[in-house]
């Protein structure tokens, strides 16, 4: 058998990186295929400039998914944990057994309720700052 002759694809070889390799263009259907590459390599460029346009109503519209995902998520966490048994029930007792220290802690002698009231005027101080101006 004779070794058939291997023919040579006209191609144009680019070494940039980032760049394909284009045909020769004496291939007829090159001029369909022309303009659509050059769109598709465009279309990075259009893509960032509509993200550099739009860029607050894209990160508002990004919190308003990811608010909703974790609503989503922490209800389904919070079903999950309801359907285990007896952790309901214990859960009710932990946050009857907080609030029964809270008020003994806080609630019944007149000096522990001023020091809540400090303790929520420092909280708010620090929140909201000094004054009307601040």
């Amino acid at each position: 058998m004779e070794a058939k002759e291997r023919q040579i694809d006209k191609t144009t070889i680019n070494n940039e990186p980032g760049t394909l390799a284009k045909p020769a263009s004496d291939q007829p259907w090159m001029e369909y295929v022309q303009p659509v590459m050059d769109t598709l390599a465009k279309v990075p460029d259009y893509i960032g400039e509509f993200f550099a346009d739009n860029k607050k109503p894209l990160i508002t519209i990004g919190l308003i998914v990811a608010g909703l995902v974790t609503v989503k998520v922490t209800l389904a966490v919070l079903d999950a944990i309801d359907d285990i048994p007896l952790l309901a029930p214990i859960l009710e007792l932990v946050g009857l057994g907080y609030t029964a220290w809270f008020v003994y802690r806080y609630l019944l002698k007149e000096e522990n309720r001023k020091e809540l009231i400090l303790e929520f005027e420092a909280l708010k101080t620090q929140v909201f700052g000094d004054g009307p101006n601040s």
